[in-house]
């Protein structure tokens, strides 16, 4: 792999969602991720959607519905995800503007962050921050 490359994702938080359409819709319109793929049920619900961070990263979810195998069994509500941006002013208002609950303000952290946390209309907490990781 050459260092222009994209490594191939090979971390993917999985949440479950009691209303894993409304999921998908806040977090693509609103917070800024990207449907890659979204497999409904016989029903018409959730059974598996990867949604991708533009700036890297991705994230998979399904409803509380399809209860096959040990992620069956995974609650709503109970995941908390930390996403990396550049854009954290603008994803900021985006959020604020939708009335989604914000669990911590906007901040700078003694760590070199700049970030917020929400809390989606399911409990999930979804930290966007600027911290990148140690290297």
């Amino acid at each position: 792999m050459t260092e222009t490359e994209t490594p191939q994702l090979t971390v993917w938080p999985a949440l479950h969602y009691d209303d894993a359409t409304s999921a998908i819709r806040f977090l693509v319109d609103v917070v800024g991720f990207r449907e890659a793929l979204v497999v409904p049920t016989e029903d018409g619900d959730v059974a598996h959607a990867e949604l991708r961070w533009p700036e890297g990263g991705a994230v998979m979810l399904g409803s509380t519905k399809a209860t096959a195998g040990t992620h069956g069994e995974m609650k709503a509500g109970t995941g908390v995800i930390y996403v990396v941006s550049d854009h954290v002013d603008e994803i900021h208002a985006r959020v604020v503007a939708s009335g989604a609950e914000i669990s911590e303000p906007l901040h700078d952290s003694d760590y070199g962050s700049h970030g917020f946390t929400l809390r989606d209309a399911e409990g999930n907490l979804w930290t966007i921050g600027t911290y990148r990781g140690a290297p």
